[in-house]
């Protein structure tokens, strides 16, 4: 007897096509989700730095400047106006100024734009300033 059983190419090819159209229908919500989660991550991260530069100026009196940046968090800053009262350990724990959720650095000035005292920018997904939508950036005057 020949009892060969397995499946005919139309049933492999009604497979495939249900497999498409179902990738075709969840994978881009699936994908929408990661950015929004990447966006929220971003302005978690960014809410975090700010409570450290509010530590480091309740200590020293000052925000680091643009020359110091954000490792002045991390580090005794060597530039520019010293602190004198630089807190033993830093102000972020891990010791470590993290990127953005893209895998970038967050960029940091102060004095800030418009008499802000500092700003932290993320450019976002496509690591370019400006950008609207899912690509606008993130900058911490104007997280909520």
């Amino acid at each position: 007897m020949n009892n060969k059983r397995g499946f005919t190419l139309i049933e492999i090819m009604v497979v495939v096509i249900i497999l498409g159209l179902l990738a075709g229908i969840v994978l881009p919500k699936i994908l929408g989700r990661e950015e929004e989660a990447k966006v929220s991550a971003a302005k978690v991260q960014i809410k975090s730095l700010e409570s450290a530069l509010d530590g480091f100026k309740l200590d020293n009196g000052f925000y680091p400047t643009t020359d110091q940046g954000l490792s002045a968090l991390i580090k005794k800053p060597e530039v520019g106006r010293i602190p004198d009262k630089w807190k033993e350990g830093g102000y972020l724990k891990p010791a470590r100024i993290p990127k953005d959720p893209w895998g970038k650095e967050f960029l940091y000035f102060s004095p800030g734009n418009e008499g802000r005292e500092y700003e932290i920018v993320s450019y976002g997904p496509d690591n370019e300033q400006g950008g609207e939508g899912k690509n606008a950036d993130i900058e911490s005057w104007k997280i909520e």
